[in-house]
């Protein structure tokens, strides 16, 4: 049983791009493709694909990397709120991933959403990882 299924779920990811894979497969929860979603909006994996063919569904992230140079697109994935010691940002004390070059992730009232756009919104959140 995972006890947090997002560091399950980033760790996955994160051993896939080590391993140099092109496909990861995930187990499924709505929190999960919300962030695939994000994931894919901000251009950090090339395309995904929610699979329900058991109870509970798979996901089929097709991860990115440079043609060229075959670096992945995502450089560091760090879990930051956890079960233990949840961690909240507030329009006044948003966290700044790499001077703004990188996202946070954050699930707010209003679904899961980067840092900038939850910014715009004026609302916060729970910090859910860092992305860059």
């Amino acid at each position: 049983m995972n006890t947090d299924p997002i560091a399950d779920y980033l760790t996955r990811v994160r051993n896939a791009i080590k391993a140099n894979h092109r496909i990861v497969e995930i187990p499924a929860s709505n929190l999960k493709k919300e962030i695939t979603k994000v994931l894919f909006d901000k251009g950090y994996i090339a395309n995904y694909k929610f699979e329900d063919t058991t109870t509970q569904g798979t996901i089929k992230i097709a991860l990115k990397y440079n043609a060229i140079t075959k670096i992945p697109a995502i450089r560091t994935l760090t879990r930051i709120s956890k079960p233990g010691l949840r961690q909240y940002a507030g329009v006044d004390n948003m966290p700044r991933v790499l001077n703004g070059l990188g996202i946070a992730i954050l699930s707010t009232s209003k679904g899961v959403m980067t840092d900038k756009e939850a910014a715009k919104l004026n609302i916060g959140g729970e910090v859910l990882c860092h992305v860059y």
